[in-house]
């Protein structure tokens, strides 16, 4: 595990976006690993500008993003559906048949599950995956619990996940309730990992996940088995390591 700590978020996500850039530019048809939320946003814009400098191309290039609530329809501001759309997607030169969000619509949820996989895996497997954390040390929507679970699925949301997610709506109880979210075997499958995290109340977190036990308790511990990863924080986020 590569760690780097930089002075603010800005300077993380133009270090990250340069990784994923040259990924590009050597494997100009990757599979890209997206993620939503604040944390990979300075990364998006980044990327971008090197978009508009004429120095990366996304037409060859696909991506499957992590997760997406569920019972949420895509057109829905909060959906992660058009968050990637509105904040990348839309800015640069991807085909969006080349665009993969998890999204359960069968009656049987588990179906869809095992079909995001199944794409994943005949797509080649993810090349570069981008990660947060959560303040309870989960990626993507893998709350704490007693074991690591594989691939992808449904999820009951935790408490503190729903409260840290009810700013982007109009009161906690508009945020739903479950997500579909790749699982912690289906991150661990990416051939790279990029995980990044700012601020001082993901820095209990980072240290759990750099410094304690691998423990499905803190989900993102398990990275510490991963070949590739790098972690990008700020002087906040690493107060305790």
């Amino acid at each position: 595990m590569k760690i780097h700590v930089y002075e603010d978020a800005a300077k993380i996500g133009k270090a990250a976006a340069l990784i994923f850039a040259a990924k590009i530019i050597e494997k100009p048809d990757c599979v890209l690993g997206f993620a939503t939320g604040s944390t990979p946003l300075p990364m998006y814009e980044a990327l971008v500008e090197l978009r508009n400098l004429g120095l990366i191309n996304f037409s060859l290039a696909r991506t499957f993003n992590l997760d997406e609530y569920a019972g949420i329809d895509r057109s829905h501001e909060q959906s992660y559906y058009r968050f990637m759309f509105d904040n990348l997607f839309s800015k640069v030169n991807i085909n969006p048949e080349n665009v993969m969000v998890p999204y359960p619509v069968s009656a049987n949820p588990d179906d869809d599950c095992k079909a995001y996989d199944a794409t994943i895996d005949a797509a080649g497997g993810i090349d570069l995956q981008i990660l947060g954390i959560g303040h309870n040390g989960h990626i993507a929507f893998n709350e704490p619990g007693y074991v690591f679970p594989a691939g992808t699925h449904i999820v009951d949301l935790s408490d503190s996940t729903i409260e840290a997610n009810k700013r982007f709506f109009a009161s906690a109880d508009e945020v739903p309730r479950q997500a579909i979210t790749m699982g912690i075997g289906s991150i661990m499958k990416a051939r790279e990992i990029v995980l990044i995290a700012t601020g001082r109340g993901k820095a209990e977190a980072v240290s759990a996940m750099i410094n304690g036990e691998i423990d499905p308790m803190c989900p993102a511990s398990i990275l510490q088995l991963h070949p590739a990863v790098t972690v990008f924080l700020d002087k906040e986020a690493a107060a305790l390591i």
